[in-house]
């Protein structure tokens, strides 16, 4: 058995997808639902474990490598972060650190390496498309050339009403799905989690894995949504923080316009950058 790690916590999409008794299983079927295949034997299926990269503190992601590719998969449950293709080059590097032996990257003779995918499954309660991709090449401070790197990430929104057909694919999947519209059909209540898992195992949904982990699984969706919760706070308090900075400085130029950009950040106790930002922005 895996050595826990205590620097973070990991998601019901993680657990379910790479430390449950059967994600093995289910990681397959996932494979088997994008790529058309109908594989059987798990043993196929090799777990990469990866930490700290996509996510700080809360493990929301996973990958492994099977038939000549390594796969990563990411879930998202609020909003869709336009730096995840920059995260998943960072991601696979790190992957293939694990993938490739040391020795084998200075011999003279080509290296064959599994070929990368990356997917975001989306499962939050903004609306998006149905699939969008996101592309490294956006991120770029100047156009792309022929000698750039590229790496594209496809986002496939799982929400149970959108009905996308990779649900109808992977059974685990979609149940997966339906179990978080089940906690959000309960949000409002109290005990919503017991609710939904009550109601799923009713149903057939996710039923002989919340039997086995039910409690587990509370801890693990409390744990996520006050993740979520924290980070969404910390979001609005960064911005706000922003804007009364901006504000500091726009007022401080006015009042001594002859004051270097220096001069102004040892006032404020703000970088230099946020000084020169501040006042390309207002134009002072």
């Amino acid at each position: 058995m895996e050595k826990e790690n205590r620097e973070h916590k990991d998601s019901l999409f993680v657990d379910l997808f790479y430390q449950d008794e059967t994600a093995k299983k289910n990681l397959l079927s996932l494979y088997n639902a994008l790529h058309d295949t109908n594989y059987e034997d798990e043993t196929i299926i090799r777990k990469v474990k990866i930490d700290d990269v996509l996510y700080k503190n809360f493990k929301n992601d996973i990958s492994c490598e099977v038939n000549g590719l390594v796969l990563v998969f990411g879930e998202h449950q609020s909003t869709i972060n336009r730096n995840m293709p920059l995260r998943c080059l960072m991601y696979v590097g790190r992957a293939y650190e694990q993938l490739v032996d040391s020795k084998a990257r200075y011999r003279t003779t080509l290296v064959k390496i599994p070929t990368p995918e990356f997917y975001v499954f989306y499962n939050g309660e903004k609306e998006q498309p149905l699939e969008q991709v996101l592309t490294l090449s956006d991120a770029f401070m100047n156009p792309v050339g022929e000698n750039s790197v590229e790496l594209k990430v496809k986002v496939i929104n799982i929400n149970s009403d959108k009905a996308h057909g990779i649900l109808d694919k992977c059974g685990i999947l979609r149940e997966y799905s339906q179990f978080i519209s089940m906690v959000r059909k309960y949000s409002e209540e109290e005990s919503a989690i017991k609710k939904a898992i009550k109601e799923c195992i009713e149903k057939g949904i996710l039923a002989d894995y919340l039997k086995r982990k039910g409690s587990e699984v509370e801890n693990m969706l409390i744990a996520e949504y006050s993740y979520e919760e924290d980070m969404q706070v910390k979001l609005q308090e960064g911005i706000w923080q922003g804007i009364t900075l901006s504000a500091d400085i726009f007022q401080m130029v006015k009042k001594n316009p002859d004051l270097a950009n220096v001069q102004i950040a040892e006032n404020l106790g703000c970088s230099v950058e946020d000084v020169e930002s501040t006042r390309k922005m207002f134009g002072i």
